[in-house]
């Protein structure tokens, strides 16, 4: 199973990349694989690769469903 993370977009770097921010990591990704992308928009990440756009509604949304899993996680994994 994979697992891809939605992240923002914070700075546009040279030869097609960008800085990223998933959940306040940074880090370089490819952004080959998708078009008209600017600071600001969201991205789903998977092995430092942009795959798609991704609305700011359902990056938010997605986002507050892995941080209620990792609370859940760190509260029953005792």
């Amino acid at each position: 199973m994979c697992l891809a993370i939605p992240a923002c977009v914070e700075q546009l770097t040279a030869d097609n990349r960008a800085i990223v921010n998933l959940s306040g990591v940074r880090k370089e990704i490819s952004l080959v694989l998708v078009e008209d992308v600017a600071p600001g928009d969201y991205v789903i990440v998977h092995v430092g690769f942009a795959l798609q756009k991704l609305d700011q509604q359902e990056a938010k949304r997605t986002l507050d469903m892995f941080a209620d899993l990792a609370t859940y996680n760190d509260t029953y994994s005792k």
